[in-house]
This record gives structure tokens, C-alpha cells and sequence, in this order.
């Protein structure tokens, strides 16, 4: 039972930050510095990314008829414009995806710890002030996400790949991407979501297989703090992603970068001088 209640309080914290721009793995790792887990590392390495399942879950529900080129109540150029979205999508993942093919254990071994979550924070935290402060009065050339063109969509896929280092966020890097390229914030969110179903699909499967090939087997305790932290993840995120859509339509997003800074500065501190 306190294994379960573990991993309602992950699938929270899953539900929340992967959307917000301030990095699940981050927060993850960190709440793994507070509450373990009493499972394998194997299982460990695996549930901080398969946990995300519920995640992309949500996405898919909330935007299932956007994302759906079969609707039958849809024109032929609507579902040809969903196609396009699709493939758009697609190119935008490839370069995030072959980088983290190659690397990823690289970045398990390096990178995955509370120093370069803590500096991921800051710098990210002071780029989205200074973004958003250099956009203040620009009116963004792309205000909805059918508009992106292929090259823009890949361009956003190129600033995914700083999402592989923890503490970056995935959200945030895209979206901030996208602002910088000239996206509204809306569209840019909006396209950030779907590129998280391939993006997290693939990253879980990989996972996955890798632990499924490790030899370790999982015990029924196990299952269920997976199954568990799916759920919480994916009712957690419904409503997540609703509020976000709704607060990026009026706000800017300088408050996350305030608390990434604000975050950032503490773990620093704790890592340095308490932790050791």
C-alpha cells in the first residue's frame, strides 16, 4: 500500500510537469532524492519515462478528433490537412529521436542528477524571461497549428533535442522553439503536445525493452506502482492541458521561468553544500 500511495504522489507530479515547461524528468529525479521506490533500478529507470503512457494518453483524448484523419464528420481537406499535421509531427521527432537512440545511455550514465537538473533549470528559467520579454509586442506570424510548415516543424524538432538533458523540459524547449520562430503560444503548445505522443511513445518503448532484455523480472508490486502512476498521470494531465491551453491564450510564460530560476537555485544549493 505505501508502494502504491508512492506512486499516486509520482503520477502527479508526472501529470503536472510534463506539460508546464519546467521538465518531468527533472522533477522526477529530484523526488526520487526524497521518496524511493522500493523497487529494481532496472524497474527505477524504466517507470520515470514508461510513467508517461498516462500522459500521452490525455493528449490523445483531449485532441482525439483534431488528431483523427478517419472523422467521418470531417471534409476531405480537413482530413487532408490532419494528414499534413501528421507528417509534420514526424519530421519535427527525427532529430530528437536519432539523437536519443544514440545517446541515451550516455545520458542515463552523465547526466541524469541533481547538478545538471539544478543548472538545466536556471538557464532555461532566464531564457523563457528573456524570450518572452524580446516578444513582448511582436505579433507572432503563426497563430494556428495547421500553419506550421515542414521547415518550422523541423526546426522545432531541432530545439527537442535540448529536452534530452534533464531538467530542460520537453514542453518548454519546443514551445519556447516555436515562440522564437515566430509560433503564438497557443499553436506552439498545441504543436508541442502531439509531437509528445510520438516523442513518448518511442522513449517508452525503448525503456521498455531494455528492461524487458535486462533479465530482471517484475515483481506484482511493481505492476501495480506502473499501472497506478499511468492513471494518476493521465487524469492529472487531463486537466493540466486544458488549464495550460487556457492560461497560454492570456499570460506569457515568464512565471515558469521565475520558477525554474527560483527551483534551479535551491536544488543547486542542496546538491553543493547539504546533500554531501
Amino acid at each position: 500500500m505505501i508502494e502504491l500511495l508512492k506512486a499516486i504522489l509520482f503520477g502527479i507530479v508526472e501529470g503536472v510537469t510534463e506539460w508546464l515547461p519546467i521538465s518531468s524528468t527533472g522533477h522526477l529525479i529530484l523526488l526520487n532524492e526524497f521518496i524511493t521506490l522500493n523497487v529494481s533500478d532496472e524497474f527505477q529507470s524504466m517507470f520515470d519515462v514508461v510513467i508517461q503512457l498516462g500522459a500521452i494518453l490525455a493528449v490523445i483524448v483531449l485532441f482525439f478528433y483534431k488528431l483523427n484523419p478517419f472523422a467521418s464528420q470531417k471534409s476531405p481537406e480537413a482530413k487532408k490537412h490532419t494528414w499534413q499535421l501528421w507528417f509534420k509531427v514526424l519530421v519535427a521527432i527525427l532529430p530528437s529521436g536519432i539523437v536519443g537512440i544514440l545517446l541515451d545511455d550516455w545520458m542515463d550514465a552523465h547526466l541524469h542528477n541533481g547538478i545538471v537538473v539544478a543548472i538545466a533549470l536556471i538557464v532555461y528559467g532566464v531564457a523563457f524571461i528573456l524570450v518572452e520579454r524580446m516578444n513582448a509586442g511582436r505579433k507572432p506570424r503563426i497563430r494556428d497549428v495547421h500553419q506550421i510548415d515542414y521547415r518550422t516543424a523541423f526546426q522545432i524538432g531541432l530545439f527537442q533535442c535540448l529536452s534530452l538533458i534533464p531538467g530542460t523540459s520537453r514542453s518548454g524547449s519546443t514551445i519556447l522553439g516555436a515562440i522564437l520562430l515566430g509560433v503564438g503560444r497557443g499553436a506552439g503548445a498545441e504543436f508541442s503536445f502531439f509531437m509528445a505522443i510520438p516523442t513518448m511513445l518511442g522513449a517508452s518503448a525503448i525503456k521498455m525493452l531494455k528492461f524487458l532484455t535486462s533479465g530482471v523480472s517484475a515483481t506484482g508490486t511493481e505492476i501495480g506502482v506502473l499501472i497506478v502512476g499511468c492513471v494518476v498521470s493521465f487524469l492529472v494531465s487531463m486537466v493540466v492541458i486544458k488549464g495550460l491551453m487556457e492560461y497560454v491564450r492570456k499570460h506569457s510564460f515568464s512565471v515558469f521561468g521565475l520558477y525554474r530560476i527560483i527551483l534551479g537555485t535551491v536544488v543547486l544549493i542542496y546538491f553543493l553544500f547539504i546533500r554531501h
